[in-house]
């Protein structure tokens, strides 16, 4: 049923139960137990209320702020944090509701988000910064731009969601099979065939992924993380974006795989990946499409090389 949500990470929300090859893992008694790759810090933001976890790495003029898709968390970027931190400053952030911040019930709008992001650049101290999101992060990213230009020096935008056309009935739709309860009781089977979806050929370094979101099924916060899947959901089709793609005016940077089978929705808007891309560069002024082939939906960590190669190339 989750599988045909074209712009989530449906890796995070499908499943509850766990089936025998991930047997004896060990719940979390909450989400900020879980293992992260790098130091986590913290920061509170009066204004949202919010606690929100993020890691930093490097030095220099130009900051990255990487943005995670749906259901997604910050240890999703982690083969390109540590190595464009040794060229950048860089900083990897757990949205409201995901990860290690904090679950207080939110919107899910992405101006909400969009709003998170700006109070957290001035909470931090920085003055412009490159917004670097995947599928939803890559709306959230766009929102962000264009409610506050003065913040975003650039953007790069990894198989973003926010291309792709919904009728007001496919949004309905989305609105009516998203309930928290349904994100927390999908079987483990689903789980690991949605994985396969985000992916031309699985890596085995994304085993994480999975035995990460069995083990916070029984934490006492991941309610407020269904809730906040759901939400971002809603968020995602209640404010579109595509109608607002040629009032981009900074240096963006588009990455698609050529074999992702999330975008466009096979179900709903069937078609080619690289129709739905061609699109949404179009409108955007300042933009450098970059199609990858061999690539899924999880264009940076399948291709880290790739992406970590164009970034920096950007950057210059």
């Amino acid at each position: 049923m989750m599988r045909i949500v074209s712009f989530a990470i449906l890796a995070f929300i499908m499943f509850s139960g766990c089936s025998s090859p991930y047997k004896g893992l060990g719940d979390l008694s909450k989400m900020d137990d879980l293992q992260y790759p790098f130091p986590v810090k913290k920061i509170h933001l009066p204004n949202d209320g919010h606690t929100i976890a993020y890691a930093e790495l490097g030095s220099g003029d130009k900051t990255i702020i990487f943005i995670h898709g749906l259901g997604s968390y910050a240890p999703a970027w982690s083969r390109n944090f540590e190595e464009l931190g040794k060229h950048y400053h860089c900083i990897v952030i757990d949205l409201p509701g995901y990860g290690k911040s904090t679950k207080e019930p939110h919107s899910g709008l992405m101006s909400y988000y969009a709003g998170v992001i700006k109070e957290f650049v001035g909470e931090l101290g920085l003055k412009r910064v490159y917004l670097a999101g995947h599928s939803m992060g890559g709306q959230i990213s766009i929102t962000t731009a264009l409610i506050y230009p003065d913040i975003v020096e650039g953007l790069i935008l990894v198989v973003p969601a926010g291309f792709e056309r919904f009728t007001a009935g496919q949004k309905q739709w989305f609105r009516d099979v998203m309930t928290p309860k349904g994100v927390k009781f999908t079987t483990a089977e689903a789980i690991q065939n949605n994985l396969a979806t985000n992916f031309y050929r699985v890596p085995k370094e994304v085993e994480f992924m999975i035995t990460d979101r069995l083990r916070m099924r029984k934490a006492i916060d991941f309610d407020g993380y269904c809730y906040a899947v759901v939400q971002s959901v809603k968020g995602m089709i209640d404010e579109p974006v595509i109608a607002y793609l040629g009032d981009i005016k900074v240096p963006t940077l588009i990455f698609f795989g050529e074999n992702d089978n999330l975008i466009p929705n096979r179900y709903l808007n069937p078609g080619r990946t690289i129709d739905i891309a061609q699109y949404g560069a179009s409108k955007i002024s300042n933009s450098k499409l970059v199609m990858v082939p061999k690539c899924g939906h999880f264009l940076m960590f399948e291709k880290t090389e790739v992406f970590n190669s164009e970034v920096r190339e950007f950057l210059k």
